[in-house]
């Protein structure tokens, strides 16, 4: 199988890349970037994009699975239309040329409490990307609303800070919604469905993430 990812140089996304060309099921590995990841693999084929440009690479764009995880901040991107362009504009464009180039599966990365008709402008934008990729005709669409995301070795005070107390009050046997989790389980469970699911909508959020116990 051949995967597509954008967004791979994010959290979730490294971690999700690195899983890819561990798997068997997956013989390459595409991904979209505005610059080189820094990794060497049999497996993996970079591409250097615009992601203002789409069709000038949309032909790249094929293969089996595409997974949609980029994103940014309001603070990195400068403003809140700057941020609706990648978070929202950049990944429909990308799913829309996946559609295209005959992916059946697509597995986007959205959040907790997403909705177009959100007043919080954050979960409103990935409320609309999803509104938007569902109308693309993907026989299987996975959506992932992942709560506070544990990157590895971060040192991010509130992130550190906003998952102990979600553990504290987990213990508790409150906000089991917002339980954190770390971006390495999020791409597993990601592949994990991809794989798995059956032709359909699939939107999975909070403790649905959680990975399942083996037996």
């Amino acid at each position: 199988m051949r995967a597509l990812v954008i967004g791979a140089t994010g959290a979730v996304g490294r971690d999700l890349v690195a899983q890819l060309l561990d798997h068997p099921a997956f013989t390459e590995v595409r991904v979209f970037v505005r610059r080189a990841m820094g990794i060497e693999h049999p497996k993996l084929r970079t591409y250097i994009v615009d992601f203002a440009q789409p069709a000038s690479w949309a032909e790249e764009v094929k293969g089996d699975v595409a997974f949609s995880c980029l994103g940014t901040t309001r603070q990195a991107a400068g403003s809140r239309e700057a941020q609706y362009v990648v978070d929202h504009d950049y990944q429909a464009s990308f799913a829309r040329s996946a559609r295209q180039g005959g992916v059946s599966t697509l597995v986007l990365v959205s959040a907790v409490g997403a909705s177009a008709r959100s007043s919080a402008f954050y979960l409103r934008m990935k409320g609309e990307l999803e509104e938007a990729v569902g109308q693309l005709g993907f026989e299987r669409l996975i959506i992932v609303r992942p709560p506070l995301l544990l990157r590895q070795g971060s040192d991010r005070p509130l992130e550190v800070w906003a998952g102990r107390v979600l553990r504290l009050a987990n213990r508790f046997g409150l906000l089991r919604r917002q339980t954190p989790i770390a971006t390495a389980q999020v791409a597993r469970r990601m592949i994990a469905l991809a794989l798995e699911c059956p032709v359909g909508l699939h939107v999975l959020e909070g403790p649905e993430l959680q990975e399942r116990p083996r037996h």
